[in-house]
């Protein structure tokens, strides 16, 4: 057997120093973010108690496959994408590699997106430069991704290390930010005239349809479970933590978005789900400079587990690049790919097609991962055969065939699913997808080890 040049994969643990708390505050400091401001606005479509409703239901449910995937970070060291070589082989952790990659390229671009557009209202009120969606208004948007993606190399200029504390400073501005605004909101309109509220018919979103909205978004956060855990030393901080906190950024950020999004179509008497990014509520409910300050520092506390999600991920598929030069690489993509929605002309048009996307592919992935894991391994890896060429997780030629054919029914699976309007009216696609996407691949793999058994005997 022939071990790659990169020998291991795995963090020892003796040189894992991430606390619980710091654990913790990298969770909710993912989730409180512009991105997940956008998603409660976009919730706003369904009405205020289904959307709570929702988004309880698909992020806790999200959560525990993130509290899963941490154990086995925890439990071998290796990143998320590192782990899928057990299950997909060694070549065959390509595809979910670069599937993590261009959804966590995805996801910076959102962020820095919806940054930029706070960068162009600090330029017009500091300039007069023209906003982004009126004439001229493209030079503040571009001038914004610029600036945020100089920010962005700064927060993943020391690793790691540097992402961790930009997490630690972030989740203090994030908690002074909200407080602020929530007391804006409810000083601007109450409570019941917000759960009275009623969503114009035409624009009323289906419970199924967010349900997988919701689900998409934080399932993106279940592939780069592991790549923190590692870091872990307690199987608590691997395992609660990350579920707690991911769930507290999630519920408390998208409420706030939900809530100053329907205020704002109270006080207007229009709703426009088009306008749910933070800079223009916070513009509109006049929290001033300061406001966009914030939501910019803000992103950079995402897009930093973002990028260093799409970062081990490159890692995983190119063991030479070191993982500082991976991040180079992804936080210059994901620039450049920021720029897709002006092409558009729609941010939310791109966004919704990006979620559905995330969707599709995501969800048999994860299933087939945890499956592998838990029910098929017992909950035990052979890390060291993980970079063996010809050893255990080698399979043919590099690549578990089970597992790609199983992903590629799920994600089609899903697609179809997508066309019964009883499951859009009710439950969603993703997590029924994600049961019968582990379902084919354990059912699969058992074939297949008996055919081999039989032929050795």
């Amino acid at each position: 057997m022939k071990r790659d040049k990169e020998t291991t994969l795995s963090i020892p643990m003796k040189q894992r120093r991430t606390s619980s708390w710091d654990m913790f505050a990298t969770w909710v400091g993912a989730n409180a973010n512009n991105g997940t401001w956008y998603i409660g606005g976009v919730l706003a479509a369904c009405g205020f108690v289904l959307a709570l409703k929702v988004l309880l239901f698909s992020s806790t449910l999200s959560y525990v496959f993130l509290s899963l995937v941490g154990f086995i970070g925890y439990k071998t060291g290796v990143s998320t994408m590192g782990i899928s070589r057990a299950s997909f082989g060694i070549r065959g952790s390509y595809l979910p590699s670069l599937i993590n990659f261009t959804q966590f390229i995805g996801w910076t671009a959102v962020n820095t997106f919806i940054a930029a557009t706070s960068v162009s209202y600090l330029l017009h009120d500091l300039l007069g430069w023209p906003l982004y969606g009126h004439a001229g208004g493209v030079k503040g948007m571009v001038v914004g991704i610029i600036v945020m993606s100089i920010l962005h190399i700064i927060s993943i200029s020391s690793g790691s290390r540097s992402i961790q504390l930009i997490e630690r400073i972030g989740i203090i501005l994030v908690f002074i930010f909200v407080l602020w605004e929530s007391i804006v909101v409810f000083r601007t309109v109450s409570l019941h005239q917000i759960t009275a509220w009623q969503v114009p018919a035409h624009l009323k979103m289906n419970s199924g349809v967010a349900v997988d909205t919701v689900a998409a978004f934080n399932l993106a956060w279940v592939t780069a479970g592991a790549d923190f855990t590692r870091f872990t030393a307690k199987k608590s901080s691997a395992t609660i933590m990350p579920f707690l906190g991911a769930l507290f950024g999630v519920l408390w950020f998208a409420f706030i978005g939900l809530i100053a999004t329907i205020s704002i179509a109270i006080a207007s008497g229009v709703y426009d789900p088009n306008n749910s990014d933070p800079s223009t509520i916070a513009s509109k409910l006049g929290l001033g400079l300061l406001a966009l300050i914030v939501i910019i520092l803000t992103s950079m506390t995402a897009n930093a587990v973002n990028l260093l999600a799409a970062g081990s991920a490159l890692s995983n598929v190119f063991p030479k690049l070191s993982l500082k030069t991976s991040l180079w690489i992804v936080a210059i993509l994901s620039t450049l790919v920021t720029f897709i929605p002006m092409i558009l002309g729609s941010f939310l048009t791109a966004f919704i097609a990006f979620l559905d996307y995330i969707g599709m592919v995501l969800g048999p992935i994860i299933s087939i991962i945890i499956v592998d894991f838990y029910l098929r391994n017992k909950k035990s890896y052979r890390v060291s055969d993980l970079t063996v060429k010809n050893g255990r997780y080698w399979y043919s030629h590099g690549i578990n065939w089970v597992a790609i054919f199983s992903w590629i029914l799920g994600a089609a699976l899903f697609f179809l699913l997508r066309q019964l309007e009883v499951l859009n009216t009710t439950i969603g696609v993703t997590f029924i997808d994600m049961l019968i996407s582990g379902i084919i691949y354990y059912f699969l793999m058992g074939i297949g080890e008996r055919k081999k058994r039989q032929n050795v005997n």
